[in-house]
């Protein structure tokens, strides 16, 4: 990705977690752009969702969600066209999301996941690179089926 601006964003229940990822974004020499919520007050994950998934397509970078369980921020952010955001369960899955799926948007759950793995999954959903041939071919199918069906 090199020096291109991550996004990241949260509702209420990412939001502790969320300053922590930020932490260690500019500990890794990170640059990145917070969208919000800025603090622990209840509100809607919907729209930082969107506002992160906006700016993740527009700038064709990487972002990093974040809310309870990770599911309602990712599904809400792949209603983006553009966007393919996934949740990275495991070690696995965050490299797998780079590599297999060319995923821009990396989500976690603050209350079923630890935060040295979010650390740890987050520097390898940002420093891992899609593969191409199949996997290439593959996101590209979800590309134009975007472009014929999203407007």
């Amino acid at each position: 990705m090199g020096s291109k601006k991550i996004i990241i964003g949260s509702d209420h229940a990412g939001f502790n977690l969320k300053e922590v990822v930020k932490k260690m974004l500019g500990r890794e020499g990170f640059e990145f752009e917070d969208v919000g919520t800025f603090d622990t007050s209840s509100c809607d994950y919907p729209i930082f969702a969107f506002q992160a998934g906006e700016k993740v397509v527009k700038n064709n970078t990487l972002g990093i969600l974040i809310c309870s369980s990770g599911e309602g921020i990712c599904l809400a952010a792949n209603k983006v066209k553009g966007v393919r955001a996934g949740i990275a369960y495991n070690d696995d899955v965050a490299s797998l999301l780079r590599e297999h799926n060319d995923a821009n948007i990396v989500c976690f759950g603050a209350n079923f996941m630890r935060e040295e793995d979010v650390i740890r999954r987050a520097i390898t959903f940002l420093t891992t690179d899609c593969l191409e041939g199949r996997h290439r071919r593959r996101v590209d199918l979800i590309k134009t089926y975007e472009d014929e069906h999203m407007k």
